[in-house]
């Protein structure tokens, strides 16, 4: 089977985690892969990829790198021209302004294509002319892939004219399933947030939170990895708590298997999410973990709080008292993180989602 993936980049965001993932998996299947980032700008790739997957930039393919609207048709006409040569059986979009690019280059090819929501689009903000795009486009696509049930939910009760609308998580890389949290003797203890430092994952709650904590509990510290615009405003933030030595911006990491590893609780504080990938690892890895219940993914990834820490959407108490009760209590730490692990590998393995997808070619009669 010919498959041809597009992305926005391939720069270090969740999205393309899960795009490097399947990409790698459909080539050791025996499947041609070809993985096109869009991105004007071009970029690097930042995760890892088997020899087999073949890495196309849209950029190459167009003269002009620049954002201006001719530009942007350029690069449609260009993405026509590759797949009308290529005839992939089935095209597979990420993210809401790839999606659009990728039905109008389509139409009249015959080729399925398969769009995804990677984030919960009730939720993010989009422009006028993307939300329009959005909705005039979508129903000319094969199916919209949407990731928790409450998304699909929301896309159903709002009225979208959609051919097919399908619910497949996103999978937890194998290597995360190769490690496993072990509880160690030290007294210093790591609690550790992941994401980009955008206004989304609100972090500056999780770090006011913790200069609450760290009165109490000495021997615990914070690192955050990720990068993004406001680190600034949260190294300031630190500096004026001034909790330099015990709060750490550590930037981003290619290797979140390694920071997941050395960390003994995992929080996330996000504001709205689609399927926090972060999550989903930490879970995995076997780590407690204390989550905001925010729209979309952690309600159902933590089947609604037995499998996570679930707190009230931005009650900064609630957070406090549930990392604390983490804190003090090292066997609830050790169960709750087994807990986490087992339920990870029996729904979002990476055998089960391909499955899935499976059963998403099949529909289309593309599968062989």
């Amino acid at each position: 089977m010919k498959i041809l993936l597009l992305v926005s980049s391939m720069t270090g965001h969740g999205a393309e985690r899960v795009a490097s993932t399947l990409v790698n998996a459909w080539v050791t299947r025996g499947n041609q892969v070809t993985l096109m980032p869009t991105f004007s700008g071009r970029g690097e790739c930042f995760y890892e990829l088997l020899p087999e997957v073949r890495l196309v930039y849209l950029a190459d393919l167009v003269s002009s790198q620049s954002r201006t609207w001719i530009n942007k048709f350029i690069r449609l006409q260009a993405l026509r021209r590759f797949t009308s040569s290529e005839r992939p059986d089935v095209i597979i979009s990420f993210l809401s302004n790839v999606n659009v690019a990728a039905v109008v280059a389509s139409i009249g090819l015959g080729i399925p294509v398969i769009i995804c929501e990677r984030n919960d689009p009730f939720m993010q903000p989009k422009s006028h002319s993307l939300q329009l795009s959005c909705r005039i486009s979508y129903p000319f696509a094969s199916i919209l892939m949407v990731q928790t049930q409450a998304v699909a939910v929301k896309y159903v009760a709002s009225g979208w004219s959609l051919k097919h609308l399908r619910v497949i998580p996103n999978p937890v890389p194998e290597k995360m399933l190769n490690i496993q949290y072990r509880a160690s003797g030290a007294t210093t203890k790591l609690l550790l947030g992941v994401g980009r430092l955008h206004e989304q994952k609100q972090f500056h709650i999780l770090i006011k939170v913790f200069a609450n904590l760290a009165q109490r509990h000495a021997n615990w510290s914070l690192r955050i990895v990720g990068k993004g615009g406001l680190r600034t405003v949260l190294q300031q933030q630190i500096t004026d708590l001034g909790l330099e030595a015990r709060i750490e911006l550590a930037g981003q990491s290619a290797a979140i298997d390694e920071e997941l590893a050395k960390a003994d609780i995992f929080v996330l504080t996000s504001k709205n999410e689609g399927f926090p990938n972060a999550l989903l690892e930490a879970m995995a890895v076997g780590l407690p973990c204390v989550s905001f219940d925010c729209p979309s993914g952690p309600r159902e990834m933590s089947m609604d709080g037995q499998a996570a820490l679930l707190v009230p959407l931005n009650d900064e108490h609630a957070l406090e008292l549930a990392l604390e009760r983490l804190m003090l209590d090292a066997d609830l730490r050790q169960t709750l993180g087994n807990r986490a692990r087992s339920s990870v590998i029996e729904r979002f393995s990476l055998d089960k989602i391909l499955e899935q997808w499976d059963l998403l070619f099949q529909e289309l009669g593309v599968q062989r």
